[in-house]
């Protein structure tokens, strides 16, 4: 069985940005991937920004999913968007909680992303039935917010339980994380496909700052061997590269469903995995 590959972009801020991204979206569909996801910002603050970016991906031909977050949103709020979103034609979305946004006192009208999963299948209910494909969240080292993993792992159960099609994860370098993740929520009744979330080294500084605000594991000697590059950007690239390929097979030969890769809006790094790991059609 083959396995599926998708991408992940931010909204851009800038035309130049806007210009890349369509770039991007050209090379990154050679591979003909199952869907693009595009970012939402903190309470909706780049609502319009994602909107343009899934249209534009939409309009290239390719599948789009817009992360859709509910915290600091209403009902009215949340079903305004699906309905734009079903108008332009948009069957995926991917359902997250999100982060209350600076200055935001109130949570709104949604505490958990089960919440939200709910309600995009009461939406249906009084639509155009179940025509709604919904992706949420799964975290394999644990909620950075949340204590305790055994109550991390059922939120994510519930979420599940109440609708949702598959779950894509925080990105993550140890697969163990995800082997036992997987165990633990198939024992809880997941039967859903979980598919792992792979960030490729594009900036060591700034994986490793995503890293360590998120509690997400850096293995310690790849920690060594990336600070021991310096400067050499050659050398951290490949390194990267081999460290993230070997990630992959293992995931790969585990059985995970499909790849779901955090891009930050560019090809080369997830061009090059691809290829070395035969995803995509033209890999």
């Amino acid at each position: 069985m083959s396995t599926s590959v998708s991408f992940e972009f931010f909204p851009p801020n800038t035309p130049v940005g806007v210009d890349k991204l369509k770039t991007v979206v050209q090379e990154l569909g050679a591979l003909q991937p199952q869907y693009f996801s595009v970012t939402y910002g903190a309470g909706g603050s780049t609502r319009d920004k994602t909107l343009a970016a899934v249209m534009d991906i939409a309009g290239a031909g390719f599948d789009a999913a817009p992360h859709l977050s509910c915290v600091g949103s209403t009902r009215e709020n949340i079903a305004e968007i699906l309905a734009t979103y079903r108008e332009r034609g948009i069957r995926r979305v991917v359902a997250l909680r999100g982060d209350l946004p600076s200055g935001t006192a109130t949570a709104g009208e949604f505490r958990y992303a089960s919440e939200l999963v709910s309600f995009i299948r009461q939406f249906e209910k009084n639509g155009q039935g179940p025509d709604w494909h919904i992706e949420v969240a799964a975290y394999p080292e644990t909620h950075p917010q949340q204590r305790y993993a055994a109550r991390d792992l059922q939120h994510f159960a519930d979420k599940m339980r109440v609708g949702a099609d598959g779950a894509i994860t925080q990105f993550f370098f140890n697969p163990d994380a995800y082997f036992h993740f997987v165990d633990e929520a198939r024992r809880l009744g997941v039967t859903q496909p979980i598919t792992p979330g792979i960030m490729p080294f594009h900036n060591y500084g700034r994986i490793a700052q995503f890293a360590q605000r998120d509690g997400i594991e850096i293995p310690r000697w790849v920690q060594m061997k990336m600070e021991g590059f310096m400067d050499d950007a050659a050398s951290i690239r490949a390194f990267g590269l081999d460290v993230v390929t070997r990630l992959c097979e293992r995931l790969i030969a585990g059985g995970a469903p499909g790849i779901h890769f955090y891009t930050l809006n560019q090809s080369a790094l997830t061009l090059a995995l691809c290829q070395r790991l035969g995803l995509g059609a033209q890999a």
